[in-house]
């Protein structure tokens, strides 16, 4: 026997029946829920539903007292075995990728302020238009996406280009709920992080940006005020580039601990 689900399923069960008495839900309502949910799995939407609607939670719970970058969610658009580049390096894109040329740039560093080196960054991100290689037709399948180490002071640098805002799918369950909810499927321009160090937490992290429109009002409550940051144009005669650029940098905590919070 699994005590845990046994607990959970005992503690679910008692919020489930203060709900159906706060709510007044009858049969009706509960034949509804058991369709819907039916719907979410035939469709392959639970990991969607769970990663826009859930999982911000579970974070912000699991995380409150713990040191160090807070994480936000992974989101549905992860994919493993991303190509690695140098550091400093350039995303896998397209030749003729839309979008303003962008040089995002990090560092590493322990709760104490040490810097990690040689620490796996893995950053995946949308185009322009807000699609993602994998998940939408005509992306070559590593665009946008790479993994790269920290140097010795724990820093990294990667030119891509500026994101775009995205929607997440509507045409299915999600989007029936999202209707019931009266919400916009919309995300803030963002990039996705995994920091893998050798030895402590991965953190999961994402980066916004400042003045965006959703940054208030992400469907899926994924912003956190400490991964903003500002997104910076630069005269092209910096780099010695044909148009001008944007930067924008961040600095990461890492939690090193015998037992991860996340494994």
């Amino acid at each position: 026997m699994n005590q845990k689900v046994v607990d959970v399923y005992n503690g679910m069960v008692v919020k489930f029946k203060e709900l159906i008495r706060e709510h007044k839900l009858d049969h009706n309502d509960y034949q509804a829920l058991v369709n819907w949910a039916d719907e979410l799995g035939r469709s392959g939407e639970i990991p969607l539903f769970m990663d826009v609607f859930f999982e911000t939670h579970a974070l912000q719970e699991m995380y409150k007292n713990v040191e160090g970058t807070e994480p936000t969610i992974l989101g549905p658009f992860y994919l493993p075995n991303a190509p690695e580049i140098e550091n400093p390096g350039v995303m896998p894109m397209r030749d003729d990728e839309q979008g303003d040329v962008f040089f995002f740039s990090g560092t590493v560093k322990d709760v104490d302020g040490n810097p990690l080196a040689n620490t796996k960054v893995d950053i995946w991100q949308a185009d322009t238009n807000g699609e993602y290689s994998g998940f939408a037709e005509g992306i070559p399948a590593e665009n946008l996406r790479a993994v790269l180490f920290t140097d010795e002071n724990g820093k990294f640098e990667v030119k891509t280009i500026v994101p775009g805002d995205y929607s997440i799918p509507t045409d299915g369950p999600t989007g029936k709920f999202l209707t019931w909810i009266d919400s916009h499927p919309f995300r803030p321009a963002h990039l996705h992080f995994l920091f893998r160090p050798q030895n402590g937490d991965p953190l999961i992290s994402q980066v916004f940006f400042e003045g965006n429109q959703y940054l208030d009002n992400d469907v899926a409550n994924g912003v956190r005020g400490t991964l903003v940051t500002k997104l910076e144009k630069q005269d092209r005669a910096i780099k010695g580039l044909e148009t001008d650029f944007y930067t924008a940098h961040l600095d990461f905590k890492l939690r090193l601990q015998d037992k991860p919070v996340y494994n």
